[in-house]
């Protein structure tokens, strides 16, 4: 009889994020030896410092909405003596921040007690590749160390994208990951970058109370999302007040002795007290030794991954916005829990990209999944058998109930037999409703399928099954 103990498959693990999470769970669960290096706080910066704060900065400007448009509802405050009085919101912005960071490190501990419960070994340090199967960690506390590798995974996220002519200093010029140090909301924000992160900074703010211009170098805001969307979320900001500078370019950023100036390609400038520079990101992958293992990258530096999130070498995986894939916390866990199924041998279904829900969390929403309306112009088969239906959200009985003014719920399917092929929905919790048109995307339903399921009434899900109920397609009789 053999005393031989089988060794279990040893998995190192480079960045602690949504994809160097699920990652680690995972393999966990399938009982590999797991060891995951974060180099500041388990979350990465989807929990510290992006995602889990901002959209939490978010949820109080929604809050205070609904304070503002209580009395289109019938609500109003009165005096002790009973007369009717306007209501004023103020925003603490330090209690704001602080209540948004200290929510961001409790996710944080959180998550790190789910890893360590779990077995998994977490080292606070900075990791590198050393070779194809062995990882270089330098602690925390300053120990060096050689781990062998039977499986990686690199999940190091990325970074914000900083210009020489708009440095930031913490102070007046920000990224999205400053914001949280001030102790006073800005007086006049000032946004360059019209993509998902500066409308939602954008929006979020002007809400809350700052006056707010959009640096915009393209047409229209959102140039990367539904066009009738972008359109309505556009009208939105020039309703609430803020000046949006389409084709705008700014050229750099300079501290002035109260505030900023940001100066213009076409020689404007604009002055306010605090810029926020929301020009995209960088992948955190110069110094992590990708060259020692000869892995692949795209000329920005993210990592070419499949749809198995496997690198160009078969034994390194990596996942999240380090790769050259969607760069959206969901995909990163999926990428995450992907890359080791497939390592262990796991049954694993390939990331379809065009499967992907994204939603952007502007006042209202706007979520979308599957083919969009310009990848159906784009493609002449899918054209010719396409049929794209919207109907406006204001006229849903709930909708009209709870005050709602803006948004549409579109869907895309086909000609031939109603399969659904993509949707955009913008209204309150679109993020929340786009679910049901993700089912039907991933598991390729037609529109009748959708009605046939029973919606509440009055619901804004009635308005998914309108949609659907008038792209129905008409049974052929032989």
């Amino acid at each position: 009889m053999s005393n031989t103990i089988e060794r279990k498959h040893r998995i190192v693990i480079l960045g602690g994020g949504p994809g160097g999470y699920e990652a680690a769970l995972v393999g966990a669960q399938l009982d590999a030896d797991i060891t995951l290096v974060e180099a500041t706080g388990i979350g990465g910066s989807a929990v510290l410092t992006d995602v889990v704060p901002s959209k939490s900065l978010i949820a109080t400007a929604d809050a205070v909405a609904a304070v503002r448009n209580a009395s289109e509802l019938g609500v109003c405050t009165v005096t002790e003596s009973g007369e009717s009085c306007e209501v004023t919101t103020v925003v603490d912005c330090a209690a704001l921040n602080k209540r948004l960071l200290r929510m961001a490190q409790t996710q944080s501990q959180d998550m790190l007690k789910k890893l360590t419960s779990a077995g998994v070994k977490v080292i606070f340090g900075h990791a590198k590749l050393a070779s194809r199967s062995a990882v270089s960690i330098s602690t925390n506390t300053g120990e060096t160390q050689l781990i062998e590798a039977d499986t990686i995974v690199i999940a190091v996220g990325a970074s914000p994208r900083k210009l020489v002519s708009a440095k930031p200093d913490n102070e007046r010029i920000l990224t999205w990951k400053q914001l949280y140090n001030l102790t006073e909301l800005p007086e006049h924000l000032i946004v360059v970058g019209s993509g998902v992160t500066g409308a939602e900074f954008a929006s979020a703010y002007r809400i809350l109370g700052s006056k707010v211009t959009l640096v915009s170098s393209r047409e229209r805001v959102l140039p990367g999302e539904d066009k009738d969307a972008a359109q309505v979320l556009e009208e939105k900001f020039k309703q609430l007040g803020m000046q949006v500078l389409s084709k705008s370019r700014a050229d750099a950023v300079i501290r002035t002795a109260d505030g900023v100036r940001v100066e213009l390609a076409d020689g404007r400038a604009v002055t306010g007290s605090h810029c926020l520079m929301a020009v995209g990101s960088i992948p955190n992958t110069s110094c992590i030794g990708l060259e020692n293992a000869g892995i692949k990258t795209t000329d920005s530096g993210h990592i070419r991954v499949n749809r198995v999130a496997s690198t160009s070498v078969p034994s390194i995986y990596a996942a999240g916005d380090c790769t050259d894939f969607y760069p959206l916390a969901s995909v990163a866990a999926m990428q995450g829990r992907t890359a080791i199924m497939h390592a262990l041998g796991d049954f694993v279904r390939p990331i379809e990209v065009r499967n992907v829900t994204s939603n952007v969390f502007t006042s209202p929403e706007i979520a979308t999944v599957g083919f969009s309306e310009k990848d159906i112009e784009e493609i002449p088969e899918l054209a010719a058998t396409s049929s794209v239906h919207m109907l406006p959200l204001h006229e849903n009985p709930r909708a009209k109930m709870q005050g709602v003014k803006e948004g549409f719920v579109k869907i895309i399917a086909s000609k031939l037999n109603g399969a659904v092929r993509g949707g955009v929905i913008v209204g309150p919790r679109a993020s929340e409703l786009i679910f049901a048109l993700a089912v039907a995307v991933e598991h390729r339903l037609t529109v009748d399928q959708i009605t046939a399921a029973f919606t509440v009434y009055p619901s804004m899900t009635d308005s998914i099954s309108d949609v659907s109920r008038d792209l129905h397609v008409r049974p052929k009789i032989k």
